[in-house]
């Protein structure tokens, strides 16, 4: 099993169950499939201006180790908005952060959280996230989050069939169907039950699995930020893509210690 740890000079600390995709997704949306494909397009990004060092203005990092970063979503500093549940049973660590806040269908950036991410093995890596909504029965809502690498060096969704799309904003083309901005992709899972599941997927009734880029070592910043309300999140998992989901999944139930900066 492999241990992911934090950078930097303090530390503190942090099984999950596939989930598949299924159809059906918010009020614009979707029919998930699921993708174990990558991409190597070119970009645009560049690491931030910290490089290799903890960011101050936020204060850790989350080192990537072996290929694999695994985040408790609670393991950070949160607007408000934002709300720690520990109400049901198939979370982890402290239990999972809601979003009880305005929506923010059109607008990202409303209740933005920032982790800034070490990577030593560069390369293209899968993000996936456990995730659930929490309010009525019907998963095609309350079911979708906002999320931005901007300073990677590419943020895609791809599909089995190699099809690629881009943030609108990115400077790049196809575009995802529905919701997308500045360079964020809306992000949803879908199904009508609603356990916490693993699935991230983007473009509307065109479902695209999201990957990330990083060609040079050093840190860059994952941004997530509000959507739909009583959208809940648990856990986040970010790995290279010759590793397989559930090899990935299966290695993630070590998560990555908060080490914080001097």
């Amino acid at each position: 099993m492999i241990l992911v740890t934090l950078q930097s000079c303090s530390s503190e600390d942090g099984a999950i169950e596939e989930g598949l995709p299924e159809d059906a997704i918010e009020q614009e949306d979707e029919t998930p499939e699921d993708s174990d494909m990558m991409d190597d397009s070119e970009d645009d990004g560049e690491p931030t201006e910290q490089g290799n060092e903890c960011p101050d203005s936020i204060g850790f990092v989350f080192e990537e180790q072996n290929g694999l970063i695994s985040i408790e979503f609670e393991n950070n500093d949160f607007p408000e908005g934002w709300i720690l549940k520990n109400d049901v049973t198939d979370v982890s660590g402290e239990g999972y952060m809601q979003w009880e806040g305005n929506p923010s269908m059109a607008n990202p950036g409303n209740g933005m959280v920032t982790f800034p991410v070490k990577i030593t093995n560069t390369g293209t890596y899968r993000f996936i996230w456990k995730s659930s909504y929490r309010k009525g029965n019907n998963g095609t809502e309350h079911n979708d989050s906002w999320l931005r690498f901007p300073d990677a060096d590419n943020f895609f969704g791809m599909k089995n069939d190699g099809s690629v799309v881009y943030p609108n904003g990115s400077g790049k083309e196809p575009n995802p169907n529905g919701a997308s901005k500045e360079g964020w992709f809306k992000v949803y899972r879908s199904g009508n039950d609603n356990e916490f599941k693993w699935q991230s997927k983007t473009s509307d009734n065109d479902a695209h699995d999201i990957y990330v880029s990083f060609e040079t070592p050093g840190v860059y910043l994952m941004e997530i930020s509000a959507r739909s309300d009583f959208h809940a999140i648990d856990r986040i998992l970010i790995h290279q893509e010759d590793i397989s989901l559930n090899a990935a999944i299966d290695q993630a139930d070590n998560f990555s210690l908060k080490v914080t900066c001097d």
